[in-house]
């Protein structure tokens, strides 16, 4: 009898799980790095309308978001079915405004307030008065840069 056992012809190594850990939180470091979070929960309908001369906005961390719109179907029991004004996550009337430019105003440097844009999300179906509301409380508080968010498309269809 001897000694050594002889190897065994074609069995493969077991594989080496030491590194898995290692690749788990490299892939799960990636996923927290390369996603972005929501910043608003929209609580209204906003179909845009549609322009074909429109220019990308390139510095979004500027932008201060306006949307308009009737609210949608899960909200309107409790919010009713006219047209409404939303600021990031909450309902408000135009004269809210004003509070929501300058609280955005406050949480950013005085050098970045040249470059705020207020972006104004509209419903194609909402009545101009709203509009000419919120651009009369955008003009009070002298917020001059005024973005209209469209779709890319045809404007007649």
């Amino acid at each position: 009898m001897s000694k050594f056992k002889k190897k065994k012809s074609g069995d493969l190594p077991a594989i080496s799980t030491a590194s898995l850990p290692d690749i788990v939180f490299m892939l799960l470091f990636f996923f927290m790095t390369a996603t972005t979070m929501k910043d608003s929960n929209l609580k209204i309908d906003n179909t845009l309308p549609k322009a074909n001369q429109t220019a990308k906005l390139h510095k979004k961390q500027y932008v201060m978001y306006v949307y308009a719109g009737k609210p949608s179907e899960r909200y309107r029991a409790t919010l009713g079915s006219s047209d409404r004004i939303q600021l990031a996550d909450k309902m408000a009337s135009p004269a809210d405004i004003r509070n929501f430019i300058i609280s955005e105003r406050a949480q950013r440097n005085s050098e970045d307030e040249k470059y705020l844009t207020a972006s104004l999300k509209i419903d194609k179906h909402v009545k101009m008065g709203l509009v000419s509301a919120i651009k009369l409380e955008l003009r009070k508080i002298n917020q001059l840069k005024v973005n209209y968010t469209t779709a890319q498309g045809n404007p007649v269809e």
